[in-house]
């Protein structure tokens, strides 16, 4: 908000950082390249030139490619898994590239072409172009073009150019030159493989392309047969081995036959199982019987033999079907003895007749008592004998068959022994039949399907690639770097940074004068009305100021800056030429170490100033004098001492008596970062303007001004920008909030220069 003050004991930075945003403004962004534009434009377009102008210098390379097609070995001539077992794995395929890319199978490709004497290997036969890169690389080459190569020793040992080469030295050369030069590019889900070869020479490039598949099948058609005479050997020996192992382990089975006098082990072994099987049946049935007798032996077991009346009661014996037809019969005579008892006496013939039917009863029960305890007791020996015959036959039978199985076990070993090594021995044999009759009929395992032919126009340099490429590389390290630029560039272009950097309100903006050439022309340019735009930048500070006063009008207005050539001085001049329009307006130059007004107003050189009337050498009348319709008050001599002289008492009353005859007093006062006197007028002002010169002044330098400011508890209103260029802001899209959008560009120091335009 216009006007708004910063309070005492509040810094600048704490203010700052009330507006600090995160977030990646885009617009902020776009403005910095645009800024930038010509160097991001021209550092692309700088580089690509050159990259394109030194790839046009290298020597064009050419690129011959043979196809071959490796496939994998399923279908082995000797049958042998583990005489040349191949498989179609990645790792296989894998192995065959590297195969491809081996020295020994290019130092026979080498050999073949004769290319250890061919120029693209040989040094002493090779042209140096435009450019000669090996020399720019080469270290040694510069030591010798400075001539200290009799200080410094350029020969290493072993160094290929320290002398005439040898045969052998240009044939590890070309050997080495030509592995750098193959590449091998296998084609996505196929078993075809690209063999290519870049060099200079397109016809050479063909020709060791078309050597290095062919040569690659010829090694492994040679490593194939060499593999199958080694089989055969070995297989050779192997035989006599296996036979030896064969015939002993047929002695050993035929001797252990003999010893444990074996006819028909499998029969043997089946009659034992058999018996062994039904003696478990029997068995099973014994233990079920000797349970079912011992059950109720229990039964009767508890009770004594000689009591039969009470062993009729057991259910086991109860059950007995005699003993229940007794016990039926012993009841009915009983029943009929006490029937007759009430009839007749004891001794009554049908009375005794009675009484012997129920003894004999009672005997016959007692006897079939006695026979069924003692079948049951019988049952019971029977039960546990049997069981205890049959588990000892069960018994004396698993020892048997144990010894049998013990028997048989051994005897498969020694059978089984004896079919492996007839089986291995018969496998070899056939092995080594089939090696043998075909010996002489192995296939490769690959075959080229398109020999190179030669190319007609080179893969490398590609120019154009190239260049855009750097082209691109060098875009991105342009914008790159106008961001850094940026990003440590502390000084201020516009209100978004003077509120983001500095936490204070803006009041506005003087715009840059181009056309004003002299800057005593510039302090007077509200009142000479030659520039609108001027004119109503100093209106919307005069508004700006007012309207922050309402309720306690700004009566003293100092304006200062951090550092001189910021402008403060036709700010101060034009606002109060501004103020004089609607008050009665002095303006007050107290910047005594660096005055102007004398050449900016024309005063009259022995005319006094502020310091005469502040010593009491001059009165205030005298002093003043009125232009474009304000009063001015300038320096007048110059004290030795100006800070004293803005401290005394005398300046106070002075400046309370002018407040007294002017409605404003606006005071030019000097900058902040250089002398103390602007802290002591702030105290007399009610409120200060600080001014800041656009795209110039660094940011510390101004936070540093406003916090000595703030010490003094000075009534901070806001910032001014000057020297604001209005066409690039609005190029550069520098949004002010003040009816326009202005801009600036250029360089400020405050320790070695001082900008164009006014003081």
């Amino acid at each position: 908000m216009v006007g708004d003050h910063m309070d005492p004991g509040e810094t600048p930075r704490n203010r700052a950082s009330e507006y600090e945003d995160e977030s990646i403004d885009l617009r902020k962004l776009w403005v910095t390249l645009m800024r930038h534009k010509w160097g991001i434009i021209t550092l692309p377009l700088l580089v690509a030139m050159l990259v394109y102008l030194y790839v046009s210098t290298l020597t064009p390379i050419y690129r011959g490619t043979s196809t071959l097609l490796i496939e994998p070995d399923t279908g082995n001539v000797v049958g042998i898994q583990g005489v040349d077992s191949m498989s179609a794995s990645r790792e296989y395929l894998q192995t065959q590239f590297e195969l491809l890319k081996s020295r020994r199978l290019v130092a026979d490709v080498v050999d073949q072409l004769d290319l250890a004497d061919h120029p693209e290997f040989d040094p002493s036969q090779q042209d140096a172009g435009l450019i000669d890169t090996a020399a720019l690389t080469d270290w040694r080459g510069w030591v010798t073009a400075l001539g200290l190569d009799d200080f410094v020793p350029v020969a290493e040992p072993g160094d290929d150019n320290a002398g005439p080469s040898t045969a052998e030295q240009r044939r590890q050369r070309a050997i080495g030159g030509l592995l750098g030069r193959i590449s091998v590019a296998p084609r996505r889900n196929t078993h075809l493989v690209d063999i290519s070869v870049e060099m200079s020479d397109p016809v050479a490039a063909a020709e060791a392309a078309t050597a290095v598949a062919t040569t690659y099948i010829e090694r492994q058609l040679q490593a194939r047969l060499d593999m199958t005479e080694q089989a055969t050997g070995w297989m050779s020996n192997r035989m006599a081995d296996l036979k030896d192992q064969l015939d002993a382990s047929e002695r050993r089975l035929q001797a252990y036959v003999e010893e444990q006098d074996l006819v028909d082990m499998d029969g043997v072994t089946t009659v034992e199982a058999s018996e062994l099987s039904q003696l478990n049946s029997r068995l099973v049935d014994a233990r079920q019987d000797f349970a079912r007798a011992e059950n109720q032996y229990q039964q009767i077991a508890g009770v004594t033999e000689a009591n039969w009346r009470e062993q009729a009661t057991v259910p086991v014996v109860r059950s007995n079907s005699l003993v229940s037809e007794a016990l039926s019969a012993e009841s009915a005579a009983r029943a009929k003895v006490d029937e007759l008892s009430q009839r007749y006496g004891p001794r009554h013939p049908t009375m005794i007749e009675a009484q012997d039917e129920l003894n004999a009863a009672t005997e016959t029960l007692r006897s079939q008592v006695e026979q069924v305890v003692a079948s049951i007791q019988q049952d019971y020996e029977l039960a546990r004998t049997n069981l205890r015959s049959l588990e000892s036959a069960f018994d004396d039978n698993r020892e048997a068959i144990r010894e049998v199985q013990q028997k048989e076990f051994r005897f498969r070993e020694l059978e089984r022994e004896v079919e492996t090594n007839r089986t291995l021995y018969n496998t070899f044999l056939n092995r080594l039949k089939e090696t043998t009759a075909t010996a002489d009929v192995e296939d490769p395992n690959a075959r080229v399907i398109e020999n190179a032919t030669v190319s007609g126009a080179p893969v490398k340099p590609q120019k154009s690639r190239n260049a855009l490429i750097a082209g691109v590389l060098a875009f991105m390290a342009a914008i790159g770097l106008a961001l850094l630029r940026e990003q440590f560039d502390n000084r201020i272009r516009g209100s978004a940074e003077v509120e983001s950097k500095l936490g204070m309100p803006m009041l506005g903006l003087l715009p840059l004068q181009k056309k004003v050439s002299h800057r005593n022309q510039i302090a007077r340019l509200f009142s000479r009305d030659r520039d609108k735009g001027f004119s109503e930048a100093v209106r919307t500070i005069r508004t700006g100021v007012v309207l922050s006063g309402l309720d306690n009008p700004h009566k003293i207005i100092v304006v200062t800056s951090s550092v001189p050539d910021e402008g403060k001085t036709s700010l101060a001049s034009n606002l109060a030429a501004s103020l004089g329009q609607m008050e009665r307006v002095l303006l007050l130059e107290a910047d005594m170490r660096r005055p102007s007004f004398r050449r900016i107003f024309e005063f009259d050189q022995d005319r006094p100033g502020l310091a005469d009337v502040t010593a009491g050498n001059a009165t205030s009348e005298q002093a003043i004098q009125c232009f474009d319709g304000i009063d001015v008050m300038a320096c007048g001599t110059t004290p030795p001492n100006p800070l004293e002289l803005v401290s005394s008492q005398r300046f106070t009353d002075l400046l309370e008596k002018l407040d007294q005859q002017y409605d404003r007093i606006v005071i030019d006062a000097p900058p902040v970062q250089a002398v103390s006197d602007p802290l002591v007028l702030s105290t007399h002002a009610n409120t200060v303007i600080y001014m800041v010169k656009s795209d110039a002044t660094p940011v510390p330098l101004v936070r540093k001004g406003l916090e000595r400011l703030a010490e003094v508890n000075a009534p901070i209103a806001g910032i001014v920008l000057d020297h604001v260029d209005v066409k690039k802001s609005r190029k550069y899209g520098y949004g002010y909030g003040y009816g326009g959008k202005y801009g600036a560009e250029g360089y400020y120091d405050y320790y070695g220069y001082s900008g164009p335009g006014r003081s």
